[in-house]
């Protein structure tokens, strides 16, 4: 059994490497064709552009889809093996299909590892220079398009705006609020606007008035401009979501601390982000799974039928995954469930259809 268990795992790595290469390949022309008047007009390196951009964006994106990948080879490689009669032959020399399932969990294996490898540690850099690319030439403009943002500076202390312009550095509707350790607020202060100054680190608030309270006694005081200096920066308000793809697993954690103590609504992306590199990686068993099940049967319809249902149950799964992320982000359902939910949905999937197959 072993020369069919290595057959298989050649197989099974060789077809998906070819589609992954072909599927990056195309994805690559597109992205030439959108981003080249881009490429020009920013006068970015040849080098820079092949090695800081493409090798990087090959790696995210092939990494991202890799799952998907694995599970539409399996479907291709093992229809050919079901067309060709080469199954039957397999079975009525009494293997079982549990059996027959054990060179597919390895090479399954192989690129679980691999993909765990690249999501922890490697993709973190080379998205850090992909995205560096991108914000040198690319994206040179940084705007801040939320609105009603949140950040907590100090203890106890938070400030706010309910919009911020980056091309002039201006913050409207801004207030400071500054609480006690028992929750009573201690002071706010409102402001029309606030102008942050790149050369001193200052902040000048414009048409501002202060409230302070000492239990009962309201005091309030009043201002046509003050300069305050404050620890945070425009860029601490708009922090791109992409950033955490460039954090390795520790320092994402610490980050989502971090940002959670600030007030930030972002951190349930971060959070996204950081469950999203294991199960990712996970679904290559359980789609590995049904890929077999449904591909080792020999049909009337050939490999283009087993191709069409495999493209259907990826649709459903990148929906699934869809969903429960847009629930999580706006919906408050918990991150960590949000990631895990169509895995565990497809693993039950994967358990009648393997049954279904053993029949």
């Amino acid at each position: 059994m072993k020369k069919l268990d290595l057959y298989i795992v050649k197989k099974f790595l060789g077809t998906f490497f070819f589609m992954l290469a072909v599927l990056m390949s195309i994805a690559v022309v597109f992205d030439i064709s959108e981003k080249l008047e881009k490429f020009i007009k920013s006068d970015a390196p040849f080098l820079k552009i092949v090695f800081n951009y493409y090798v990087n964006f090959v790696f995210y994106y092939g990494n991202l889809f890799s799952s998907l990948v694995i599970f539409l080879s399996v479907l291709l490689f093992t229809s050919q093996l079901a067309q060709r009669t080469e199954i039957v032959a397999i079975f009525a020399s009494g293997v079982s299909f549990k059996r027959f399932l054990y060179p597919y969990f390895l090479g399954a294996t192989i690129l679980f590892g691999v993909s765990l490898y690249f999501t922890h540690y490697q993709l973190p850099i080379s998205n850090k220079t992909r995205l560096q690319f991108e914000e040198e030439y690319l994206n040179k403009q940084f705007r801040i398009n939320d609105k009603n943002l949140h950040r907590q500076y100090a203890p106890n202390t938070i400030a706010y705006f309910e919009s911020f312009s980056t091309i002039n550095n201006i913050g409207y509707k801004f207030s400071i609020e500054k609480w006690d350790t028992d929750g009573k607020l201690k002071s706010k202060l409102l402001a029309d606007r606030a102008r942050f100054d790149s050369v001193s680190g200052k902040w000048e608030i414009e048409n501002y008035y202060i409230r302070h309270f000492d239990d009962s006694l309201e005091t309030i005081e009043q201002g046509r401009k003050m300069d305050t200096l404050l620890t945070l920066k425009p860029r601490d308000f708009g922090q791109r979501i992409s950033v955490a793809s460039t954090m390795g697993y520790k320092e994402l954690t610490d980050f989502i601390d971090a940002e959670r103590k600030k007030g930030s609504d972002k951190t349930v992306h971060y959070e996204i982000e950081k469950h999203q590199r294991t199960s990712y990686p996970f679904a290559t068993y359980i789609l590995t799974i049904i890929g077999v099940s449904i591909a080792s049967r020999k049909k009337r319809g050939g490999i283009g039928i087993n191709l069409a249902i495999g493209v259907l149950i990826a649709i459903t799964y990148i929906f699934a995954m869809k969903v429960t992320t847009v629930a999580a982000t706006n919906a408050g359902l918990n991150p960590l469930l949000a990631v895990w939910l169509p895995n565990i949905i497809y693993f039950i999937i994967s358990i009648f259809v393997i049954r279904n197959a053993q029949k």
